[in-house]
């Protein structure tokens, strides 16, 4: 089967020949016929391959302190020759797929063979995926739109934790497909949207989605775009989509807040944050993580198990 794979290494994206994949228990077995290219979290990956060492270290301190722990316990040259493995590894693209489902796996009920399913599946003609990562797709909705699925999850989660009020005012700062949908999904809540980006082709786009906008290619600050548009008054919450290795657009949506505002992070943002922006106003920050509750949890996603389960299990 063919798939989309990417070295770390070198950046490479190749479309490649793999073997074609069974199911394994507790998941489906998808043949797609759509799957969504999330441009912004697939270049930071593309980017960070065709990066040379010093800058891979730069993007990722948190793995250089594990890297010279392991360097303190193994050496350096075995430390090296695990890293140039990982390296060669080629990376799977992708994260939302929708398909007919071919093959149900053991133990998974209320899935049968011919569903349409959307998954978090990668850039491949067949994938298997664990079956809490899938949801059904409804007949009146068609594989062109469901396709989007998981990126609105990511954009509603992010919502989820501003915990918007009828008629607030908030700010959506990054115009990518998840901000485009998290602006749409604030309109939906009843709230006021201020839309932020350089991109005149996407504040196009909020504005058709009734969001007021604030265009950095032409020299409008947030700060004071934010001021004139929430009637003089600072606005309630800000839902901070971008991609940016500056701390900036944190420093900014701290500084738009009222006074126990709310700032979410949903993208990926630099976090050098000062204290007396956050204490003076007494704000809540929060970074989501992905679609939510069970993300990255190997007993929800992997072994199938309910929330509820896992935590009782670990409360015992």
């Amino acid at each position: 089967m063919k798939q989309i794979l990417q070295s770390l290494k070198s950046g490479a994206t190749e479309v490649a020949d793999v073997p074609a994949r069974g199911v394994s228990r507790g998941s489906l077995l998808i043949h797609t016929s759509r799957t969504l290219i999330s441009a912004g979290t697939e270049r930071i990956l593309v980017d960070f391959g065709k990066a040379h060492a010093l800058q891979k270290a730069r993007q990722q301190p948190d793995k250089v302190k594990m890297l010279l722990n392991k360097v303190r316990i193994d050496g350096v040259l075995p430390t090296l020759a695990a890293v140039n493995n990982k390296l060669d590894q080629p990376w799977p693209l992708g994260h939302c797929t929708v398909g007919v489902v071919a093959e149900v796996g053991g133990g998974v009920s209320g899935f049968l063979a011919g569903d349409r399913e959307v998954s978090n599946g990668k850039h491949a003609q067949v994938v298997s995926v664990p079956v809490n990562l899938c949801a059904k797709v409804p007949n009146v909705v068609s594989d062109e739109e469901a396709v989007f699925t998981v990126l609105g999850a990511i954009a509603l989660q992010g919502i989820r934790l501003v915990q918007p009020t009828l008629g607030e005012v908030v700010v959506v700062t990054g115009l990518g497909l998840i901000g485009l949908m998290a602006v749409q999904l604030l309109r939906a809540h009843g709230c006021r949207v201020i839309s932020v980006d350089f991109d005149p082709a996407k504040l196009a786009l909020a504005r058709r989605f009734r969001a007021e906008v604030v265009d950095l290619s032409v020299g409008q600050h947030p700060l004071a775009a934010a001021t004139a548009l929430s009637r003089g008054w600072e606005v309630d919450a800000v839902l901070i989509t971008a991609a940016t290795p500056s701390s900036e657009a944190v420093h900014q949506a701290a500084l738009m807040c009222r006074q126990r505002g709310r700032v979410v992070l949903v993208g990926v943002a630099g976090l050098d944050l000062s204290r007396n922006d956050f204490y003076k106003k007494e704000l809540t920050f929060k970074i989501s993580s992905s679609y939510g509750p069970g993300r990255y949890d190997p007993n929800y996603e992997e072994m199938g198990q309910h929330l509820s389960v896992t935590r009782h299990a670990l409360s015992c």
